[in-house]
């Protein structure tokens, strides 16, 4: 008799931002994140929604996506220790998150997710020197790809990678939103 493994979803509340969802394997570890936004209304925003195919973080540039994950256990864990770590951490809690074990893709994206998880709260690096920690100098295009399919923030923490001239971007949320992540490390750009 073969069991049939699903993940376990914990959605989060962060006042000031939204709501968040991080999703554990079988073993305790983040294989997706989700940064809070304000809550969704219309098709699709639906609660305990599974990410869809292609927006899986595992694998380098996501290549490895399954067709769509199992179903998460019935309900969410509210009262998990991470939903609880997490709403203090967008409340302005320091933590870094680096006990926090990770399924984290091979090659040079999961070269990335190690190298930014060593970069200190409050600090800020450029996507060329990403690039280099990652053992790839020359590469900051690639790196900036990596932030932007990275579906691991804030446990690999994206916003503290900036420009050379300045903030960089952060996708579909915006600046403005990465700007106040970083003002949460005190961070001001």
């Amino acid at each position: 008799m073969t069991s049939s493994l699903a993940p376990t979803l914990v959605r989060y509340d962060a006042p000031g931002f939204g709501v968040g969802e991080v999703w554990l394997d079988e073993r305790g570890r983040v294989f997706y994140a989700e940064l809070p936004r304000p809550r969704r209304t219309g098709p699709g925003s639906e609660p305990g929604r599974v990410p869809s195919a292609g927006r899986e973080p595992r694998g380098s540039a996501r290549s490895e996506a399954v067709d769509r994950p199992p179903r998460p256990r019935p309900g969410s864990e509210p009262g998990h220790a991470l939903a609880r770590r997490l709403s203090a951490f967008f409340a302005g809690a320091a933590d870094d998150f680096r006990d926090v074990p990770l399924q984290l893709p091979d090659g040079f994206h999961g070269a990335c997710a190690r190298a930014l998880r060593r970069v200190r709260r409050g600090e800020v690096v450029t996507y060329g020197e990403l690039a280099a920690l990652a053992g790839r100098p020359g590469a900051a295009r690639a790196a900036g790809t990596f932030c932007a399919r990275c579906f691991l923030s804030p446990f690999v923490p994206t916003h503290r990678v900036v420009a050379v001239g300045g903030i960089g971007s952060y996708g579909e949320l915006g600046v403005d939103y990465k700007r106040r992540l970083l003002a949460l490390e005190n961070v001001a750009l």
